[in-house]
């Protein structure tokens, strides 16, 4: 059989394109391997969300070509957002490349497959791509509505696609039944989604229903659909996870109106505070150095850090990113968004520490990743005294903390 190896950059909702895209390679009579040298095939699934994620993506494919001419016979695919964004034009410099499969193509990824000619189906190939786990990803809708000025998402990925309720609980059940005891419903803008007559806090109990089902999650959110429905359904299903990532990147309303994010810090702040009412622990995405963020704006953002105390934060320098509005603004020079970044970070070292220590002595719900550490409902990481089987939900409490590391009592 022939060996399939995978590099995926980006967000979950890539992890769960290269699920879909091995199972369609696996009918093909491809296997997963981890090792590049054995492999017949490599997909490349990109991310270019941030300049440094395309590139390290595009440097991967220029050290594929010596890989290819190692072995007759192999190929190479290139997926995903940068593939989108990049096009037919990848192959006038990766003239080796085989097969180029955009973000907006994964749903007809098997039809390109067969039109290449390159990849036919093996009579009796079954999916060789399912791996054991914890959590399986489904993803439930594809594309943006939003027009952030910083964001390429909604050009690579295109507008929203809500896919029905019915493929999503038949995906989520064959995940559970595989022995994945957390489904993560994936979205760009996930709590966006509707069906007629349904919306996203229906599905979410849906989901929690099925059997084998034992915690939900979601990414990623948007601050616009935290609604009084949504909040009502989480309060009353334990199953949902405690825990939401919700991306503010600002903590100053003029950036934020000039982001195009559509909420303003205050509002911001009033989800925040409803979800911590209601046990939550909220974590979020911060860009440092939007062309027009002032060292007040900055020290917004921190204060607003401050304010919301949140569990964790993935801070980023802006990256422009060609046909977005704000790539055609004035940059800061990269000593000053060096130093902010900095100044954050060690800022949000602090909360995160912090938060770690305030779950000491309450008790924790904790789905084991390894034999001996795994994630409570609010998404901290605990280690228990004791072993476990992987997927195995385990009652506990919380004795100390070590940084952001939860030591439990069992």
């Amino acid at each position: 059989m022939k060996k399939l190896f995978i590099q995926t950059y980006g967000c979950q909702m890539n992890l769960a394109d290269s699920e879909e895209m091995a199972a369609h390679l696996a009918a093909r009579g491809f296997e997963l391997t981890e090792l590049l040298e054995e492999a017949d095939l490599a997909l490349v699934n990109t991310c270019t969300v941030r300049d440094h994620a395309e590139h390290r993506a595009l440097s991967l494919l220029g050290r594929l070509r010596r890989w290819k001419r190692e072995k007759s016979g192999r190929r190479i695919i290139f997926a995903g957002c940068a593939a989108q964004r990049l096009g037919e034009k990848l192959k006038k410099t990766f003239p080796y490349l085989d097969l180029i499969s955009g973000a907006k193509d994964i749903d007809s990824f098997s039809t390109l497959l067969d039109k290449s000619g390159l990849f036919p189906s093996v009579p009796g190939a079954g999916n060789n791509a399912a791996q054991p786990g914890v959590s399986g990803y489904v993803t439930i809708m594809r594309g943006c509505d939003f027009a952030c000025s910083y964001c390429i998402v909604p050009s690579v990925r295109g507008p929203v696609h809500c896919l029905p309720s019915a493929d999503i609980l038949k995906r989520a059940a064959q995940k559970a039944a595989e022995g994945y005891p957390e489904i993560v419903l994936l979205g760009q803008t996930v709590n966006a989604w509707r069906e007629e007559g349904k919306t996203f806090a229906d599905l979410l109990n849906e989901v929690s229903a099925l059997p084998g089902v034992e915690r939900v999650r979601f990414v990623s959110p948007h601050p616009a659909f935290i609604t009084p429905e949504f909040l009502a359904a989480v309060e009353h299903n334990p199953k949902i996870a405690r825990h939401i990532h919700l991306p503010v990147q600002s903590g100053s309303s003029k950036v934020l109106k000039e982001m195009k994010r559509g909420y303003t810090r205050e509002l911001f702040l009033e989800k925040v505070d409803a979800l911590k009412a209601r046990g939550f622990a909220v974590s979020t995405d911060i860009i440092v150095g939007f062309p027009t963020e002032t060292l007040q704006d900055f020290e917004e953002t921190l204060s607003l850090v401050e304010r919301a105390g949140f569990s964790a934060a993935y801070c980023f320098k802006y990256s422009p990113r060609a046909g977005t509005p704000a790539a055609q603004m004035k940059l800061w020079d990269e000593k000053t968004l060096e130093e902010r970044l900095d100044i954050l970070l060690n800022r949000v070292r602090g909360l995160a520490e912090a938060a770690y220590q305030r779950q000491v002595g309450k008790p924790v719900q904790i789905l084991m990743e390894t034999p001996d550490k795994g994630r409570t409902s609010d998404n901290f990481w605990a280690q228990t005294k004791k072993s476990y089987t992987i997927g195995t939900m385990v009652q506990s409490q919380a004795q100390s903390a070590q940084g952001t590391l939860l030591l439990t009592r069992d």
